[in-house]
């Protein structure tokens, strides 16, 4: 059974801007495995300890997919996207 998936402003921002066809199908893709399975991401600590984060490629670039989730309500949401360079000192902003 999948969750249900809510993006935030950052993220729909992020997402409103993709041109390439490749990153948006694999975009999709991404939310589409975490929504079957949010344990697919990796946990982070410290002063992100909220935060999971899947990982994926597209064209050849690592992409970081950014989610916190609702365990009582089984609710995704989608809080950042993009490339690992800079992408946690921007989500501690």
């Amino acid at each position: 059974m999948s969750w249900q998936v809510q993006q935030t402003r950052r993220f729909a921002r992020v997402y409103k801007k993709l041109t390439q066809i490749s990153l948006i199908a694999d975009t999709d893709a991404a939310v589409e495995a975490v929504a079957e399975n949010p344990d697919v991401g990796e946990r982070k600590k410290g002063d992100l300890d909220q935060l999971w984060v899947y990982k994926f490629r597209s064209q050849g670039q690592l992409y970081l997919l950014g989610y916190t989730r609702e365990e009582a309500v089984r609710l995704i949401y989608l809080e950042a996207l993009g490339p690992h360079e800079n992408f946690y000192r921007d989500l501690k902003r």
